[in-house]
């Protein structure tokens, strides 16, 4: 399986990346998320290795037409489908296989002090998420839902960044 080709990705707009990462959920229903970077937005590409996942995507970018709104995928190391994440959008994902090894590269590096994140059980955003009880860290339970962030620790809409894709 061919999991990108630098060419046939940048006809679609899809930037190239600078770093490549790995999460091992070892649980059905483990449930990360959702992350996005202010400063240093990264753009992902998501894959699954082993297992499956509901990835989802919400845009957060002020200004945008589809801001507040998200969009699931599930994504298989069977079905080999791929989501690419923007960025200014969040990204989240629940595990809904026993485990699941999940690859994603990035358009920027990850840094720390730049991490933020919307709580996942948002009642606005009311993402449709395929377990009732997930097992969540107690980092992401203290995340806040999108009306508490201030409007400056939200990304701006640019409409070059394009929205989320599937392939």
């Amino acid at each position: 399986m061919e999991t990108y080709q630098a060419e046939r990705y940048s006809k679609y707009g899809i930037p190239p990346f600078v770093q490549d990462n790995l999460s091992y959920s070892r649980q059905r229903g483990v449930l990360r998320g959702l992350h996005y970077q202010l400063r240093h937005p990264q753009g992902k590409l998501i894959s699954v290795i082993q297992g499956e996942i509901f990835d989802v995507a919400v845009d957060l970018r002020r200004g945008s037409p589809t801001f507040g709104k998200w969009v699931g995928v599930v994504l298989s190391a069977a079905n080999r489908r791929q989501l690419y994440i923007p960025e200014g959008f969040a990204h989240g994902f629940c595990v809904t296989s026993q485990q699941a090894l999940v690859s994603y590269k990035c358009t920027d590096f990850y840094n720390r002090e730049d991490e933020r994140g919307v709580r996942w059980d948002d009642q606005k955003l009311r993402i449709r998420w395929p377990v009732s009880s997930p097992v969540v860290s107690q980092k992401d339970q203290q995340l806040p839902d999108l009306s508490k962030i201030a409007e400056e620790d939200l990304p701006i809409y640019n409409s070059a960044e394009g929205t989320a894709r599937v392939s």
